[in-house]
């Protein structure tokens, strides 16, 4: 069975559409000078974002950090014009973004955190300017946090409908009944007589019972069932586990109904639906998987860390490695201390771009290192099963699925709404 808590558990892996995938900034271009990344031209000012100025050279700076990103994934690189343009428009909201940042009291200080866990002994040498920059890019990230989430509304029927087309799954509906019993026992060396007489009078109490007589009542002064003591009381219980014989009798009844007088081997029965509770599970497939992470920054690029976990994974393979050893002497996740293991997860946990590699491998089988908005992976899926999870699982886990779709478009039209409020400036175009 899923447990929920997973999505809180998980929630820093699974965060939909981070700040610096939705801005098109790769961690691992963040900080590099101008001599790494091929900038050219003079260098003016092209645009003014409250009071704030967006240089040409910035503008050329932001599109070799989007060729670069681009290359890394493989993707085609536009013309550069359509490069300057972009790169401008990105700047822009930036700077819109930081400016909003600031009026609202968002901000990170030198002493956060997650600022100084990333300076390492060579990183501390970096510029002034770096670190900066990734100052400003952990406002913004806090910032997208703080505002975007709270925009996201998904309905019920939004849900109902994700679940009538759900594909892949087996969706089995049961229901939960109680019913009350009576049994009027038949020896089994009773003769015919003696059978007739138990029939006569077990129809006599079902009679009783139609004229109003309290069922618990006539169960504890008649019945020769187990459940006399209880008033007849079965208890709540899945259908299956009732005989198939009281199910037969029962099924067509409305929830307060009596069966007529049933004959088993143990005699005759008068039943009563006292209760129905429908509920509906989903079966899906659950992966057991485990992986390590590693995060580009100004010290260590994407290229490089495929590279490395391409190392990893030929020394795990040559039996010369653990996966789980590399994992915590690694990963640059919390999953670590338990040497990479994300335990079981169903469909909808991860990102995608992580979730369709996992999908396709076998078990046992590793992964190439793989790009998600978060760093570079290399997977492993340890076992998969089937599980049943219940109706509010079900509802959870679309309710996730769907905030991560809608997470891009909340925060398009959140960056709309805060560049609309700032005054921007067109000056020279940028070259």
């Amino acid at each position: 069975m899923v447990t929920m808590s997973f999505f809180m558990s998980r929630s820093a892996f699974r965060l939909p559409l981070l700040w610096m995938a939705l801005l098109g900034i790769s961690a691992s271009s963040l900080a590099q000078p101008a001599a790494q990344t091929g900038v050219t031209g003079r260098n003016f000012i092209v645009a003014v974002v409250d009071a704030e100025p967006i240089t040409n050279h910035d503008v050329n700076l932001r599109v070799s950090q989007i060729r670069q990103q681009l290359s890394q994934q493989g993707r085609s690189v536009g013309p550069d014009s359509s490069l300057l343009r972009e790169a401008l428009e990105r700047l822009i909201n930036e700077k819109a973004l930081l400016q909003f940042a600031k009026e609202t009291g968002v901000d990170v200080d030198n002493s956060n955190s997650e600022l100084s866990a990333s300076a390492t002994s060579p990183d501390t040498a970096r510029p002034l300017g770096a670190r900066q920059e990734q100052r400003e890019q952990l406002t913004l990230q806090r910032l997208t946090e703080r505002n975007v989430p709270s925009r996201i509304k998904i309905s019920d029927a939004e849900i109902d409908q994700v679940i009538r087309e759900q594909q892949g799954s087996q969706v089995n509906t049961s229901s939960d009944i109680e019913l009350g019993h009576i049994l009027v026992a038949v020896p089994e060396s009773a003769n015919e007589d003696q059978i007739k007489r138990l029939q006569s009078r077990a129809q006599e109490l079902l009679t009783r019972l139609q004229q109003g007589a309290d069922f618990s009542t006539v169960a504890k002064e008649a019945s020769d069932g187990a459940e006399r003591d209880k008033g007849g009381m079965m208890g709540l219980r899945p259908s299956d586990r009732y005989p198939t014989l009281f199910m037969e009798a029962t099924q067509s009844l409305k929830v307060g109904g009596l069966s007529a007088v049933v004959r088993s081997g143990a005699g005759f029965h008068i039943l009563k639906l006292v209760s129905k509770r429908s509920s509906q599970t989903m079966t899906v497939t659950e992966t057991r998987v485990r992986h390590i992470l590693l995060r580009p920054n100004s010290q260590l690029s994407q290229t490089a860390a495929r590279a490395k976990l391409a190392e990893d994974r030929r020394a795990i393979e040559a039996g010369k490695a653990d996966f789980a050893q590399l994992a915590q002497e690694q990963s640059q996740d919390t999953s670590s201390t338990s040497g990479g293991d994300l335990g079981w997860v169903g469909p909808g946990m991860f990102v995608p771009e992580f979730e369709q590699v996992m999908n396709k491998l076998a078990i046992g089988q590793m992964s190439d290192p793989t790009v998600s908005r978060f760093g570079v992976h290399l997977i492993q899926v340890l076992a998969r099963r089937e599980a049943a999870i219940s109706e509010r699982e079900v509802r959870d886990m679309v309710r996730n699925s769907l905030r991560e779709k809608k997470f891009d478009e909340a925060y398009q039209m959140w960056v709309q709404e805060v560049r609309g409020r700032a005054y921007v400036e067109y000056r020279d175009a940028p070259q």
